[in-house]
């Protein structure tokens, strides 16, 4: 990031020593020191604070930085969403394999045991629906292209936004259907292994 050099750039341009700059906004010269070779940023207050010190607008002050700071925000929420994603599958599957094993149990704790997976699992599920609508992306176009980072365009983002309804009501129908597949599968197997 650039913000260091710029620091250092207007605080020389102005013949201000550190430990100046550090009694003008309220931090230590060590905390100045830490700004200019970039092991620490300075918060939104100190940044308004040395832009006014420094005569120049805020925007100018950390232009740079601004771009920057997008692309690691947007690389660490396409991160989350792909790590929640990838534990929301893994539950999924766990979900429907545990089923017939778990119900086979005599008593009441293995449907107790296989409730908790499903309530677990079904709160994953709450927190990517969440995590969508809060990114605006519901459907497999709009995923993908948050996924790689990029935008659709207005009328891109009205087809899709016709086919949300239709497309949930699809996987609903297809994430059924392999459950009961998997549900079916893992039963012929454990039928075979007790006989």
């Amino acid at each position: 990031m650039d913000i260091g050099l710029q620091i250092k750039k207007f605080r020389e341009q102005q013949k201000i020593s550190q430990e100046e700059l550090a009694l003008k906004i309220f931090v230590s010269r060590q905390t100045i020191s830490n700004w200019e070779t970039n092991k620490s940023c300075p918060d939104v207050k100190s940044l308004i604070t040395l832009s006014n010190i420094f005569n120049v607008s805020l925007d100018n002050f950390i232009k740079e930085d601004i771009k920057e700071m997008r692309e690691i925000v947007e690389k660490a929420t396409i991160k989350k969403f792909n790590v929640i994603s990838v534990v929301f599958l893994i539950e999924l599957i766990v979900v429907a394999i545990s089923a017939y094993p778990l119900f086979s149990i005599k008593g009441n704790i293995g449907i107790i045991i296989w409730l908790c997976l499903f309530a677990i699992t079904l709160y994953t599920a709450s927190k990517i629906e969440k995590f969508k609508k809060s990114h605006d992306i519901q459907t497999y176009k709009e995923i993908l292209a948050f996924i790689d980072g990029k935008q659709l365009t207005h009328d891109e983002t009205q087809q899709e936004i016709g086919k949300r309804n239709y497309q949930k009501i699809i996987f609903a129908f297809i994430a059924g259907v392999i459950a009961l597949i998997i549900c079916f599968v893992v039963i012929f197997i454990c039928q075979h292994l007790t006989n």
